[in-house]
């Protein structure tokens, strides 16, 4: 159980902070040696449903906006969800199997860690109110990209978001916005397993991770909301470079 609340609590905070979320939930149990369920696959789609849970909760009334009097910005979000949806269909053997390597995540976080500090040198006075359709299909595209374990969805979207001319906090936002549906269909897709067998699965362990998931990115979200009013992305992008640090290291004593 306590593992279980410690992913939830790390998948919470990753989601949101631009450090990958999916390499910290792959190398958890990979450096404390954790197997079971909570080192799979569906357990992940649980804690997706608590930041999923987080995602509602901060922005239901920027949802109600959209549907019923910002028509305009709901079709560039579809828009942008499209690549990321797409991605996911053609490559979720390479996505799920062979792009999990430690070491492939180590050159993901130190390269888009660049790109990241790169975005904040880019002009920015545009907010969600001046995107375009151009700016609706880059972001979506770089969301595609953020599958790849390493590169951090909320990472690369507001970086596309600032080499845009968003405002960072306007590019944060409009990330987190696109998050929603990209989050949405991945819980829908592969949470059918857990809801059609769920004798299969100790549903205490998912439940306790979920909640811990969706309280810690209710907080993370408000941080990063606020954070980016005054700061750059600098300093996660030194925690990506220390992270990948570690993770050589873990492979060279694993090794």
């Amino acid at each position: 159980m306590s593992e279980a609340i410690i992913l939830g609590i790390v998948q919470g905070f990753t989601e949101f902070l631009p450090v990958s979320s999916t390499a910290h939930l792959i190398l958890f149990p990979w450096f404390f040696g954790w197997k079971g369920a909570v080192d799979s696959l569906t357990f992940d789609v649980a804690l997706h449903a608590g930041t999923l849970l987080a995602l509602i909760g901060c922005f239901w009334k920027d949802w109600l906006g959209i549907f019923f009097h910002n028509r305009r910005l709901l079709f560039f979000l579809v828009v942008a969800t499209i690549p990321a949806g797409l991605a996911g269909i053609f490559f979720k053997h390479a996505i799920e199997g062979s792009l999990r390597s430690p070491l492939i995540i180590v050159i993901t976080l130190i390269l888009f860690g660049i790109v990241m500090l790169l975005s904040e040198r880019m002009k920015k006075d545009r907010t969600v109110k001046d995107v375009k359709l151009s700016d609706a299909i880059v972001i979506g595209i770089s969301q595609a990209v953020a599958l790849i374990p390493g590169v951090s969805r909320s990472g690369i979207t507001i970086s596309a978001g600032l080499f845009r001319g968003l405002e960072r906090e306007e590019s944060a936002r409009f990330s987190f916005l696109l998050s929603t549906p990209a989050v949405f269909g991945a819980v829908l897709l592969e949470g059918r397993k857990l809801l059609l067998s769920p004798d299969n699965y100790a549903l205490s362990l998912f439940l306790a991770g979920l909640i811990a998931s969706a309280i810690s990115g209710l907080i993370a979200i408000r941080f990063l909301l606020y954070f980016f009013r005054r700061h750059p992305l600098n300093i996660f992008v030194y925690y990506r470079f220390m992270l990948a640090v570690i993770i050589i290291g873990g492979i060279w004593l694993k090794g």
